[in-house]
């Protein structure tokens, strides 16, 4: 028996999960592959059943060692009913704490068979020239270990290796890691803007508004950096002092680079 239908269901602001998600897509090379992509609410499909599915990969990121809370509510809706689920997080190369079990704690309540889990590296949202944090990531060497991966979960499922009842364990802690306040800040638009939109498009919670200038709701802001990813010019920046001093900590804390774990 093959893997016929693959979905992959990603929250992904800055595109490092979406990667390492398609990369083990590739291993796996199913028949057919839908994409669920729900980094903006109007990504979230209306029936949310992954019942004809065969197989069902759920990646997202990790900040400050647990998922961002807009995931749990994208995911509100999934409905598993017994699929075979594999967990990602990605992370920027510090930990990912209690993000892959709170994920995989989220796909068993919502009816999954959660049968492996993983987290992978990509480049922290906060790097900058100034401060890299795992720039490039995921990397030429990460991409293989995902296809890798994906080529193994295809052979596991081919020959039933799914079908045990044992239940997924991943490293995490219960309770969770307490998430901190929102700040109720943002990355700024400096003033020679050309309004062009394009972070406005990429916010996956609408805190961005473009008019005769930019207009950015620091209740919504995740600090996911889309924006700041996504504006070539440069003219979006992160200059809120706290966030600075954290980015340069982790700078100066997180440079041995860290590897893909694989859990089933």
């Amino acid at each position: 028996m093959t893997c016929s239908k693959l979905r992959l269901i990603c929250f992904s602001p800055t595109r490092t999960t979406k990667r390492v998600l398609k990369a083990i897509a590739e291993g796996v090379d199913a028949k057919e592959l839908t994409v669920s992509d729900v980094t903006r609410n109007d990504g979230v499909p209306d029936d949310f059943d992954c019942s004809k599915d065969d197989l069902v990969i759920i990646g997202a990121p990790v900040y400050s060692g647990r998922l961002p809370s807009v995931v749990l509510d994208r995911l509100a809706t999934l409905k598993g009913n017994g699929v075979p689920v594999v967990l990602v997080v990605v992370y920027g190369n510090r930990a990912y704490e209690d993000a892959l079990l709170e994920l995989t704690d989220l796909a068993e309540g919502a009816g999954f068979k959660t049968v492996a889990g993983a987290a992978f590296i990509g480049e922290h949202s906060f790097s900058t020239s100034a401060t890299p944090l795992s720039v490039g990531r995921p990397d030429f060497a990460d991409i293989d270990k995902a296809k890798s991966f994906g080529a193994e979960l295809a052979s596991k499922f081919s020959s039933n290796g799914f079908a045990s009842d044992s239940k997924l364990k991943v490293p995490g802690n219960k309770p969770y890691k307490t998430k901190s306040a929102s700040a109720s800040v943002s990355p700024i638009s400096l003033d020679n803007c050309e309004l062009c939109g394009s972070c406005e498009r990429v916010c996956p919670t609408g805190a961005i508004a473009v008019g005769a200038h930019v207009v950015t709701d620091g209740d919504k802001c995740i600090l996911c950096c889309a924006c700041i990813k996504v504006c070539t010019a440069g003219f979006r920046k992160m200059e809120i002092p706290k966030i600075l001093k954290v980015t340069q900590f982790l700078a100066d804390t997180c440079k041995d680079r860290k590897e893909p774990e694989i859990h089933y």
